[in-house]
């Protein structure tokens, strides 16, 4: 029988920091999720939580300040807040555009918790802004904690940085799986997940942000997908070569290494999501990788336009 399960990742712009505006957004990723599960495709979908997670630390941190009762929430607790509500909003809008086309299907959002390891170089070289602008004295307040600053000569103030390591293990892929073989639709892993430390029996909230790009590839290998698809506002990943933008099509595993090592992806923006779906193709033969425009996600998947490794 065809493996026809697949896991997309919906990039920043299925979203938007205004909640009206996200409300309306949403509605074309899931339009572009019915189009493959009327295709019969096996759907679990995992997103991007930026700037979502910002607003959300910067919002309970402003509440710290208004009551002093009150604790800043921790950044797994905002990773979690951020699953919730992009959750809702995904779950409601994919179960409404379902059902106008007469698709039964049960669609569940699952807090996702991920693995990190503690000495992931990651966490001596942090990466990822977070929050609001601060002053120079909540500058030093903050680094008084422990936490790492970073001044933004453009915007004249300082921002908190953080870590992005790399997704170990998914601690509820089991669920997600069950979902899955039942033919739901399954939203997890939201914002790469939270990242967690094992402590014994416990699991601890890590003060990072993992990339979900490298999430969606780790839960595609542990759900043994058949395909990855990476939707964005581009029908295909570009490179820049002697001052021209190049297109990425369909390329080779070996290429796509090429590419990689010869350092010609923007390690912010590109890079995260080529090196992803490499690591997800190369894990197994007969898998391929879909990076592609969110409006084209049947086209994607049936090799009509993206950027296709396998």
């Amino acid at each position: 029988m065809e493996n026809k399960k697949i896991v997309v990742a919906l990039g920043r712009n299925a979203f938007s920091e205004s909640f009206p505006k996200q409300h309306e957004r949403v509605k074309a990723a899931a339009k572009a999720i019915a189009d493959l599960v009327e295709a019969k495709y096996d759907v679990v979908v995992t997103h991007s939580n930026g700037p979502q997670v910002g607003m959300i630390q910067t919002a309970m941190t402003e509440y710290s300040r208004l009551d002093e009762n009150r604790t800043v929430a921790p950044m797994s607790i905002c990773g979690a807040m951020s699953q919730g509500y992009i959750g809702y909003d995904l779950q409601n809008a994919i179960r409404s555009e379902l059902l106008g086309r007469g698709i039964y299907k049960t669609v569940s959002s699952i807090i996702t918790q991920v693995k990190v390891d503690p000495f992931d170089k990651a966490f001596n070289n942090p990466t990822k802004m977070i929050g609001r602008l601060m002053t120079k004295d909540e500058a030093d307040h903050e680094r008084e904690k422990g936490n790492y600053v970073e001044y933004e000569e453009g915007d004249e103030g300082y921002r908190r940085i953080i870590a992005s390591p790399r997704p170990v293990d998914i601690y509820e892929i089991d669920a997600i799986k069950t979902l899955s073989d039942a033919h739901q639709v399954v939203i997890a892993a939201g914002g790469g997940g939270i990242p967690v430390l094992e402590q014994r029996t416990a699991l601890k909230g890590a003060s990072a942000i993992i990339e979900k790009d490298y999430t969606a590839a780790k839960m595609a290998d542990m759900l043994d997908a058949s395909a990855l698809m990476i939707l964005t506002s581009s029908d295909y990943l570009t490179y820049d070569k002697d001052g021209e933008q190049v297109e990425v099509k369909e390329i080779s595993k070996e290429d796509a290494k090429k590419l990689i090592d010869d350092g010609y992806f923007d390690p912010v923006t590109s890079l995260p999501k080529i090196d992803a779906s490499l690591s997800f193709v190369l894990a197994k033969d007969g898998r391929k990788a879909i990076i592609t425009n969110l409006d084209k996600a049947l086209d994607g998947i049936e090799e009509k336009v993206g950027t296709i490794i396998k």
